[in-house]
């Protein structure tokens, strides 16, 4: 039965209704292997140390322990993790020194685990927002992924502000591409994140529409193929992507990052099927690797049931302004226990709104994410306090 409880939640207009606990069945938390028929990364969160005397305008200090431990649960689920991404708050709020140091004990710990890593190289290291040569842009993408490589991961080559601000065409990007895969050892996973993502990326690959940058990225990965282990696109857009998917080179993977669209696309047609590269896994992996769990087994169905109402949360958690959505990823962190706080580095914890949160915790409880009621109830109930509301 649903049961109600003492919180109030509010709701539009300055009125309460009482939260009505699900009744839907909770996804287990055990240990399983990677999912047999699909690539899968879920780009994890990072925690921040609310004790540390470091001002969240700098950036902030992060809680090593608690991060680690989220990406060894990660793993213990079969998940590989793709770290230092934007799900990281990289390159809003994460510091490059704490990017590598996150890199490096993240690449140690998946060695010790077992676990499946790939980390995210990008221009960082350049001054933010100063113009910068091709040859400069190319370094700095060059010395990340020596870093990454010294220990012992995979790399993801990140969009780069710097390249977008610098580049003057197709040709640009073509040349700091070429360069940066000419010298990697082992074949990396390209990254293009839509401006709904990053702002500061609008018209990347040197093209003013979707369709000539579609075009140029996918010049850029026939031509280094060899060294391209798949492309994820985060756009939003699924048909886009399955065109896309349908037009890559023998052997390149298309790794999904939309949230928005993810189990068609996964699910694939008779063309093929994406694999994964999602900032929604951290949110949902407990559902998710059941859902993998059924594809394996050549259940459609019941990894459509198990998906669908997770789609209604990630489309919350990503909805406008995008770039927003750590919050609500850190919250259902919070909420579920994994962490014993709701602080974010950067101060972001204040970038998503109260209704906005308690939606959340309402959709994940539907979706059945939700891993002990009463505590997800005290700890609304203290943030929702922390806000004023009785």
């Amino acid at each position: 039965m649903h049961q109600s409880t003492s919180l109030r939640l509010p709701r539009a207009g300055g009125t309460f209704s009482p939260f009505v606990a699900s009744d839907v069945p909770r996804h287990p938390i055990v240990a399983q292997a990677p999912p047999a028929t699909r690539i899968v990364y879920a780009a994890a969160h990072v925690v921040a140390d609310p004790l540390a005397a470091i001002d969240p305008a700098t950036g902030g200090a992060i809680d090593w322990e608690a991060t680690l431990a989220y990406r060894r649960h990660l793993w213990s689920l079969g998940f590989g993790v793709a770290e230092a991404m934007d799900t990281s708050q990289r390159g809003m709020g994460l510091s490059v020194a704490n990017a590598r140091e996150l890199i490096a004990r993240s690449t140690a710990e998946a060695k010790a685990a077992g676990g499946m890593i790939a980390s995210g190289i990008a221009t960082d290291d350049l001054a933010a927002g100063e113009p910068a040569t091709l040859e400069r842009i190319a370094a700095a993408y060059l010395d990340q992924a020596a870093f990454v490589e010294r220990c012992g991961g995979r790399i993801i080559v990140m969009a780069s502000r710097h390249l977008a601000r610098a580049a003057r065409g197709y040709d640009d990007y073509a040349h700091v591409y070429a360069k940066v895969l000419g010298q990697v050892r082992e074949p990396v996973i390209l990254h293009w994140l839509g401006d709904m993502f990053d702002p500061q990326l609008s018209g990347y690959w040197g093209a003013g529409d979707l369709d000539g940058a579609t075009e140029h990225a996918l010049a850029i990965v026939r031509d280094n193929a060899a060294k391209i282990d798949g492309i994820k696109i985060s756009l939003l857009d699924a048909e886009r992507e399955v065109a896309l998917r349908r037009r890559l080179p023998a052997g390149v993977r298309m790794y999904t990052g939309d949230d928005f669209n993810y189990p068609q696309l996964i699910a694939g047609d008779a063309s093929g099927h994406s694999d994964a590269l999602l900032g929604i896994f951290d949110a949902i992996a407990p559902a998710a690797r059941a859902a993998f769990a059924a594809l394996d087994r050549g259940d459609r169905a019941r990894y459509d049931a198990i998906l669908a109402p997770t789609v209604d949360l990630s489309r919350h958690i990503f909805a406008a302004p995008t770039y927003a959505y750590k919050t609500g990823v850190v919250f259902l962190a919070y909420l579920n226990g994994y962490q014993n706080h709701f602080h974010m580095i950067a101060g972001a914890e204040s970038a998503r709104s109260i209704p906005h949160l308690v939606r959340i915790l309402e959709l994940a409880d539907a979706a059945g994410l939700i891993v002990d009621q009463e505590r997800a109830v005290e700890r609304m109930g203290r943030v929702l306090a922390l806000a004023g509301i009785a």
